[in-house]
């Protein structure tokens, strides 16, 4: 069975996650980098990847590797790659690219060697004197860092964090890949109370009750592999088929959700509705300051306001102040906060059991982690 070199590209931080999910999907992992993960598949484990992988951006499908410190050695060791083996004679082959410390450092002139490497390598398969391009999409990128040159193809198309549920959003949401290892790095299960108490678009509840589930993120989404001839309908079929199968829909959750924004909350029950979990989601136009949470082993995982804006920053610094005095002291809670603020620790009056540093799009942020007591019952 014909296996590939895959990567998982994913937000910076957020490597160690995607190798587990990979390993968790049964999938060969070979080594991680910077923002990336190397793994071994065959046509079904690409098929599994971008159906069921959260935290990763896309999957990227690696053609070739090699040193090119000249453009007419980017051309030649282009060219002589397998091309044909992935792509038909009327593909349709868009470039971009990317240099980091390499002697090619025009993007531009690299995407364009690249492009026309790989249109005279299928001529030439093909025997053909002009190549259409009127079919299916194969998304080149070339990457060269410190003069190596790594040749991929999407194989997602549009990115993994677009679900197709977040139909209705707000100012700066987050992203859901985000979210997704938001809960994933914290102690919550279906067993406890998850609580967001500024939720904005639901984002985070949406995806801990998809985790819980076991709903697969990308069943009501398109990739770019399902108009390759290399992938038959059939492994397209079982695969998607085996994730409906295993859907988890009568598992019941209590997550609670709240957001003083009435806009906020019908924008987050609408993207619950479209990704299939309104029921297990209990959704309040509520102040943070009147929201009752006891000290009963709740998890609160949730994404303040940042404050970017020079305007905005005092009032989310007393918000901050508020959020340590009503939540810090509690013993049994263990609650999770993402922020662009390095100093938050100072205003929750309490060291962070662990710090992450991650990024929400560009914005630089921390993971705050405050660890309370774990019942009984999931002590080992």
């Amino acid at each position: 069975m014909e296996k590939f070199e895959l990567i998982a590209t994913t937000t910076f931080g957020l490597e160690a996650v995607v190798k587990r999910e990979l390993m968790n999907l049964e999938l060969e992992v070979t080594r991680t980098e910077n923002g990336k993960v190397y793994f071994i598949a065959n046509k079904a484990g690409i098929v599994k990847a971008n159906l069921w992988l959260r935290c990763a951006d896309r999957v990227l499908l690696k053609v070739g590797e090699f040193k090119a410190e000249t453009f007419d050695e980017l051309f030649e060791k282009t060219k002589e790659l397998n091309w044909s083996d992935l792509i038909p004679k009327n593909g349709k082959i868009p470039v971009d690219g990317q240099s980091v410390k390499s002697k090619l450092f025009s993007i531009s002139d690299s995407q364009a060697i690249v492009k026309k490497a790989i249109v005279e390598n299928l001529k030439e398969k093909y025997q053909l004197s002009w190549f259409p391009e009127n079919g299916a999409v194969f998304n080149v990128k070339v990457s060269i860092l410190k003069d190596i040159a790594t040749l991929t193809i999407d194989t997602s198309g549009v990115a993994l964090h677009k679900r197709g549920y977040r139909k209705s959003a707000v100012t700066a949401p987050l992203k859901e890949t985000l979210a997704a290892a938001l809960v994933y790095l914290s102690f919550w299960n279906e067993k406890r109370v998850l609580i967001d108490p500024f939720c904005g678009s639901g984002t985070i509840p949406i995806e801990a009750a998809m985790i819980a589930r076991n709903i697969a993120p990308g069943l009501g989404r398109e990739f770019a592999f399902k108009d390759w001839p290399l992938f038959d309908d059939t492994c397209i079929k079982e695969e998607t088929r085996a994730a409906y199968k295993a859907m988890k829909f009568d598992l019941k959750l209590r997550i609670e959700a709240y957001d003083i924004s009435e806009e906020n909350i019908e924008a987050a029950i609408s993207n619950a509705e479209d990704a299939g979990v309104l029921d297990a989601i209990n959704y309040k136009v509520q102040d943070f300051y009147d929201i009752e949470i006891e000290d009963d082993y709740q998890i609160i995982i949730t994404n303040p306001p940042y404050g970017e804006r020079l305007s905005e920053r005092d009032e989310v610094r007393r918000l901050y102040i508020d959020i340590g005095k009503r939540l810090g002291k509690l013993e049994k809670v263990s609650t999770y906060i993402i922020t662009s603020d390095e100093n938050f620790e100072t205003v929750f009056k309490r060291k962070a059991d662990r710090r992450r540093k991650l990024y929400n799009g560009k914005i630089k942020v921390i993971y705050y982690q405050f660890y309370g007591q774990r019942p009984v019952n999931e002590i080992e």
